[in-house]
């Protein structure tokens, strides 16, 4: 069992950069790949970034790369999502995800999930 705890959200201005955080709790961190997805107002829930649990190996949606960045720290039992250049389109909640097994894209085989932090972006 895994429990996820985001933060890191808040309100900020288009340009600016933002970092959310995802404390997992549990001793097994290190063998679960993670991932960040999001969900926009009446939309559905969006894939954003994934990463391996070695963290050797990231994916990210078209939309946000070269913008976002996902890292991890095993020993802290933290994923991070650095944001940054922030568009007013990347306004959502933003859920953490983990799986045990290799990075994936789809919110299905994603195993656990965290409540979501709101980021806000406007213009």
């Amino acid at each position: 069992q895994v429990q996820l705890v985001e933060s890191g959200g808040g309100l900020v201005q288009a340009g600016d950069s933002l970092r959310l955080s995802c404390a997992a709790s549990g001793r097994t961190f290190s063998s679960y790949a993670m991932g960040w997805f999001r969900q926009a107002p009446g939309k559905e829930r969006d894939f954003v970034a994934t990463i391996s649990f070695s963290g050797v190996t990231t994916r990210y949606a078209d939309s946000v790369k070269g913008r976002f960045t996902i890292s991890r720290d095993n020993a802290k039992n933290t994923v991070y999502l650095q944001m940054s250049s922030l568009k007013p389109e990347d306004t959502a909640v933003y859920y953490c995800a983990a799986r045990r097994s290799t990075t994936a894209t789809a919110e299905d085989q994603y195993d656990y999930w965290g409540q979501g932090t709101q980021v806000t972006v406007s213009s």
